[in-house]
């Protein structure tokens, strides 16, 4: 029981998280987080037929208590915690000036405030099983700005900033951090958990006719499919285990292309592409 890592797993309710927890299982004790009770049971359902077990708890990372509850019980039932996965966030479509201020705000205290509350209550357990690992989950628009996804964009670059700097703050305590940025995949961030700016479908908006444009765009690519998560999941399942780590990890064919393309070119020329994909778009 010693070497088998014990790791705590947010947002598995669905997607990444839900995949995630399902595989580390196999070789590791997971503590996997949902914020309600619906949530347990689709990860309950997925447990049983997998054949797997998960310690399946609730909590919300945009709440301080909810944190400490878990953290808490962490702490009395397993004394200590090998990998942290911030995995839980939320997806948020729509050009900026479309976007309340509540919705921005929702988006960082998911993707930005939650995951450094939810790494900051952490890091004594992680300090005590040192080595010990956290992993973030990030996204190839933490490194990318693209039209149409500024507050998500915003949000993953800021998780971004402190990953790399946690980096540096937390090796000398024997905590490696690591980002995994994919591209698009098949997840319920794409379907069912798409959120869209308040002003999306506001016919005065100026950019209702653009944002109507995109999101056909958008749809008739995920109806030609997006890839399976499967690359994801094994490789986050492979880094719980692995001992020497690199800090960045991008997944997917359009990850990387758009990776390589943002880094290489001159970023005037390729502002002039992406305002000329816009334009085009605007026709």
């Amino acid at each position: 029981m010693k070497d088998i890592p014990i790791v705590c797993i947010t947002g598995c309710s669905s997607g990444f998280g839900l995949n995630i927890a399902l595989e580390c299982a196999k070789t590791c004790q997971v503590i996997a987080t949902v914020r309600s009770e619906k949530g347990r049971q689709q990860l309950l359902d997925q447990m049983i037929k997998e054949n797997v077990s998960i310690d399946i708890q609730l909590c919300d990372v945009t709440k301080s208590e909810s944190i400490e509850n878990l953290v808490r019980y962490i702490s009395n039932e397993y004394t200590t915690l090998n990998v942290l996965i911030n995995n839980a966030g939320i997806g948020l479509g729509g050009f900026f000036e479309d976007t309340a201020q509540e919705q921005i705000e929702t988006v960082f205290q998911t993707n930005c405030f939650g995951l450094m509350s939810m790494t900051r209550a952490c890091l004594p357990l992680l300090k005590k099983a040192s080595p010990a690992k956290i992993i973030n989950i990030s996204s190839i628009a933490g490194l990318t700005g693209t039209p149409m996804i500024s507050v998500y964009n915003s949000s993953k670059w800021a998780v971004e900033g402190l990953s790399e700097a946690l980096l540096f703050e937390l090796k000398p305590f024997g905590v490696d951090v690591i980002l995994i940025e994919p591209g698009q995949f098949k997840t319920k961030i794409f379907s069912d958990n798409l959120n869209l700016a308040h002003g999306v479908t506001n016919k005065e908006s100026a950019y209702f006719g653009l944002s109507k444009k995109l999101l056909k765009q958008f749809e008739s690519r995920q109806k030609k499919g997006v890839p399976d998560p499967k690359p994801v999941i094994r490789l986050c399942t492979r880094l719980v285990h692995k001992k020497r780590t690199r800090f960045r990890y991008l997944v997917g064919t359009d990850a990387t292309l758009r990776f390589l393309v943002r880094r290489w070119l001159p970023f005037e020329l390729y502002r002039i592409i992406v305002n000329k994909f816009v334009a085009k778009i605007m026709r």
